[in-house]
């Protein structure tokens, strides 16, 4: 005879683990700093529609600076707190070395909207494909503290944005 116990535990993570696109995403606009390898920059992201996001990225580093605009897809973990995404955009920049280099990125990552405060921190891999530059590929990792300016709307204003 199965264990019910195991039967309702494995129940309860399929239904706490089922992602919840409806919630993701707990703000409108966020700016923060980003922190990854030896560069350093901004971030600021932008809800354009319902868990779509525009993200703008600027960075620099001893020898190079670069801006990157990302558009990502949010998607609910374990509630409204706790999202995963993805994303593509491109990139453009100046290595003191070589001279200007511009490419494709992707991007995959996990956010946490931390209860209480207006703070949303992110860690993430965004992998580029460069194009006159030194290294055809790279694969950096990022962690990222944001603020959020603007928080997601509810009630009468939610229903009037959604239209």
């Amino acid at each position: 005879m199965p264990d019910l116990r195991l039967f309702f535990l494995a129940g309860l993570w399929l239904w706490l683990a089922a992602p919840l696109a409806a919630q993701a995403q707990k703000y409108t606009t966020a700016l923060g700093a980003r922190f990854g390898g030896s560069a350093y920059g901004l971030t600021l992201q932008q809800r354009v529609i319902n868990n779509t996001t525009v993200e703008a990225i600027t960075l620099a580093s001893e020898r190079e600076w670069s801006a990157t605009v990302l558009a990502e897809q949010h998607f609910g973990i374990l509630g409204p707190s706790l999202n995963y995404y993805f994303g593509a955009g491109g990139h453009a920049g100046r290595n003191k070395d070589s001279g200007p280099f511009y490419g494709l990125d992707g991007l995959i990552g996990a956010e946490y909207k931390i209860p209480i405060l207006p703070l949303v921190v992110s860690l993430d891999l965004k992998p580029t494909l460069e194009f006159n530059a030194d290294d055809w590929a790279r694969f950096p990792t990022a962690f990222s503290l944001r603020y959020i300016i603007v928080k997601r709307r509810t009630g009468l204003a939610k229903w009037l944005h959604d239209r």
